[in-house]
């Protein structure tokens, strides 16, 4: 029999009871102590648990010591996972965590898989992929994990569909899947720019940088893709970001050929999309975010293309709950050089930072 998740919550004490058990609950700090450490989404030691690896080193929040497994949580999260208790200790270990090769920005880093019991993922239909999540080294650390979403790059995913919305509503705006559908593909393959680049490989440069800018400044990143491929469909993606993170940025180019600049998708006006949840909860706040981030792109320098919005029906809007845009930094015309996408990443950084307030 599989468990539910165990959760700091009426329901997580209930299933205590149930079982005639009473673990304590504690807020104390410990230390992977292990090369590369399971979490789980429940206390089992069932493959499908696994979500992903800890490294040694990395630095963690017990929730409750339930004996054989803790619940645990990275610091300054509100997620927490469940690891082997005894591959846990209260004093750091020597020797170094893993971190990316060359990433000297971050403290610490490991995989996040998708969780199968996560609201909306049942939705997804490609999530064998796996994201990375970061801890800055920054002595000055935010406490807020920005999500940076690398778009495209899943082989296959045109071939593969998902709801366009959790409620199965049609679509009300036209993109890449016309309005009316209420099924659009997992994810697209983008498109090429004017000198042959495809999009998938600029998104993916530009994601390394801003990610190397947020850590530098303080913030935790969850890496959606850092390869040529990841397996991650547009309802995963969304998923991971509303589990792991404070807010969520899909990186594109748009597919027209003018030099357009950057703009952000917004939250379409219309009366029954706003009225269907997640978006009546959060749209606002999606439309926030990407006024600061186009604020931030046009006060370092950036083109911005007319009104720095157009509205959008999504599949990462309609499943999001938390601030989350796709912001498109120009179209296939548009230069992607490395001091563009420098310039360009600068400008994101700022936007965060006027979102969150720093």
């Amino acid at each position: 029999m599989r468990r539910r998740k165990v959760t700091r919550t009426a329901a997580g004490l209930g299933f205590l009871l149930a079982v005639g058990m009473a673990f304590p609950a504690l807020a104390d700090t410990v230390y992977v102590n292990a090369s590369a450490l399971n979490y789980r989404n429940r206390p089992s030691k069932e493959a499908d648990a696994v979500l992903g690896t800890y490294p040694r080193g990395t630095k963690l929040e017990r929730v409750s010591n339930q004996g054989e497994w803790s619940e645990v949580r990275v610091e300054n999260s509100s997620y927490s996972v469940y690891v082997a208790t005894r591959y846990l200790t209260e004093a750091a270990p020597a020797g170094k965590s893993g971190t990316e090769a060359g990433s000297s920005l971050a403290s610490a880093s490991w995989e996040v898989g998708l969780d199968e019991n996560a609201p909306y993922a049942s939705f997804s239909a490609i999530n064998s992929g796996k994201a990375v999540y970061y801890q800055s080294a920054s002595e000055n650390r935010k406490g807020k994990t920005v999500c940076v979403n690398a778009g495209h790059g899943t082989a296959g995913g045109e071939s593969v569909k998902t709801y366009c919305h959790p409620d199965k509503t049609p679509k009300v705006t036209g993109g890449t899947t016309g309005a009316g559908a209420t099924m659009a593909v997992a994810v697209s393959s983008g498109m090429t720019f004017a000198d042959g680049t495809a999009e998938r490989d600029v998104t993916l440069e530009m994601a390394k940088i801003f990610r190397d800018k947020l850590l530098a400044d303080g913030y935790d990143v969850l890496m959606i893709r850092e390869s040529e491929d990841v397996q991650l469909d547009n309802v995963a993606r969304t998923v991971l970001a509303n589990q792991q993170a404070h807010c969520h940025i899909a990186l594109h180019w748009d597919s027209t050929s003018t030099d357009k600049g950057a703009f952000y998708m917004s939250v379409p006006s219309q009366a029954s999309y706003r009225a269907m949840e997640p978006v009546a909860s959060h749209w606002q706040s999606h439309n926030q975010l990407g006024e600061c981030l186009i604020e931030g792109l046009r006060g370092t320098g950036n083109k911005i293309f007319s009104s720095g919005s157009m509205e959008m029906d999504l599949t990462q809007t309609s499943y999001s709950t938390v601030p989350s845009v796709d912001i498109e930094l120009g179209d296939k015309a548009s230069s992607h050089s490395a001091e563009t996408l420098e310039r360009q990443a600068d400008g994101l950084l700022a936007g965060v930072n006027r979102f969150f307030g720093f």
